[in-house]
């Protein structure tokens, strides 16, 4: 990774870009260290910090610690990552729309960006509102009125829209998936703080040497894993048959038809760990049940800690995995396409047969990715348990966001240093 970033800073429009990127993420950090007015920061950073097993403290973590500050990039790309899914599986439910991305081409790819970003400034006035309204309930607020309102949402939309902004010209004039990068900074500077908790804890006594260790040696785990699991991918063979065009022969040639094992990245765990903290979210804003009642079983049961929330988080994962391979391949469509263009899997005739092998490969590597995904959500939890570490419930996802974003980045330099490497027909 570093020698290619080395091999990249020696060419000079690589090296624009790598330092394009870099202005947007200083713009990104210091948008994050400014407080939005009326918002007394310290005690809000104080209740947050409380809400650790709630959907609260998933959205601090992906804003770098903004949420908590209540900064003008408090939201960061949450609002745009929600707008994505929700048009993603619009486009599936909606005829028009999946004929506009599919036969559309770059128009239609535009069109639909458009509506992804409209989607956007939406969900982030309904974040931005629900967010004032937490504050003003629990008594965070310095100030009241409708003027007060309007400064905190419009600050928090168009903090929202400016990062989505950001992200945009990344991807455009810098290098990798602008949003991508984004997410990765903010996860990543939330990890000082998280070596100054460990420090703290084993000054304390709280936690003992052979406990930081074992979150140590965990971490590095995750990391060899999830970059093993990143490159797996399932080659089905394919070949093309040989036809003749006036006296030219074509096709004939053998290919692979690629299937990655883990197809839909990490949104199954955002999702399943979204729903799995409805309830303890729900619960931290209600008064707290007393003992022996059936509400303080109930909480008990759901909390981070507990196996029945580990196995309903577990199973989750493995649905959601299954429903985005669905989406994202289609066994019925690639069959088609194959024999529309002469191809077919050998041992296996053109058409359904060919669609039900591959929805079996496709159902047996999903099942491998599903199971990864969920050994990577719920190892965290369990190390968390036997170190009694609240904060390492969201670390699965962080930890396979900031691995993958890594990855992505690097393949990305090097494809754009093999480009350069090729004479133009005219030299």
């Amino acid at each position: 990774m570093i020698q290619t970033i080395k091999k990249a800073w020696g060419i000079p429009e690589l090296r624009k870009k790598i330092v394009f990127t870099a202005l947007i993420l200083l713009i990104f950090r210091i948008g994050n260290a400014i407080p939005v007015p009326y918002v007394d920061t310290g005690l809000l950073g104080t209740y947050i910090n409380q809400l650790s097993t709630t959907v609260l403290s998933l959205y601090n973590v992906m804003s770098g610690g903004a949420f908590a500050q209540a900064t003008i990039f408090a939201l960061g790309v949450q609002p745009y990552i929600n707008s994505s899914i929700i048009i993603q599986l619009l486009t599936i439910a909606i005829p028009a729309l999946e004929r506009m991305a599919r036969d559309g081409g770059e128009e239609g790819k535009k069109k639909i960006q458009s509506i992804t970003r409209y989607a956007t400034v939406a969900i982030a006035i309904l974040q931005g509102w629900g967010y004032y309204v937490l504050m003003k309930n629990y008594g965070i607020l310095t100030g009241s009125g409708v003027w007060v309102a309007l400064v905190i949402i419009v600050s928090f939309i168009a903090g929202s829209s400016f990062v989505m902004w950001m992200g945009e010209q990344i991807t455009e004039f810098g290098i990798g998936n602008g949003i991508s990068i984004i997410l990765f900074a903010g996860i990543l500077s939330r990890v000082p703080s998280m070596v100054g908790s460990m420090g703290s804890s084993l000054r304390s006594g709280t936690m003992t040497w052979w406990m930081a260790v074992l979150v140590v040696l965990g971490i590095l785990a995750l990391i060899v894993l999830i970059t093993w699991v990143n490159g797996a991918e399932r080659r089905i063979p394919v070949q093309y048959a040989k036809r003749q065009v006036g006296r030219k022969m074509y096709g004939g040639q053998s290919s692979t038809l690629p299937m990655k094992v883990n197809m839909s990245g990490v949104l199954p765990i955002i999702f399943a760990q979204s729903i799995a903290m409805i309830i303890p979210t729900v619960a931290a804003f209600l008064p707290a049940p007393e003992k022996g009642t059936f509400g303080y079983t109930l909480v008990n049961a759901v909390d981070s800690k507990s196996v029945l929330y580990m196995i309903v988080y577990f199973l989750m994962i493995i649905a959601f995995s299954y429903f985005y391979a669905t989406i994202q391949f289609n066994p019925v469509e690639i069959s088609n396409n194959l024999k529309k263009n002469g191809g077919f899997i050998p041992g296996f005739r053109p058409g359904k047969p060919t669609a039900d092998f591959i929805k079996k490969v496709l159902n047996k590597v999903t099942l491998f990715g599903a199971i990864y995904l969920g050994v990577v959500a719920i190892l965290p939890l369990l190390i968390g348990k036997i170190v009694n570490v609240s904060s390492l419930s969201i670390g699965g996802t962080s930890v396979i966001i900031v691995v993958g974003v890594a990855l992505e980045t690097v393949q990305a330099l090097e494809s754009q240093m093999l480009m350069r490497q090729y004479k133009g027909f005219l030299e």
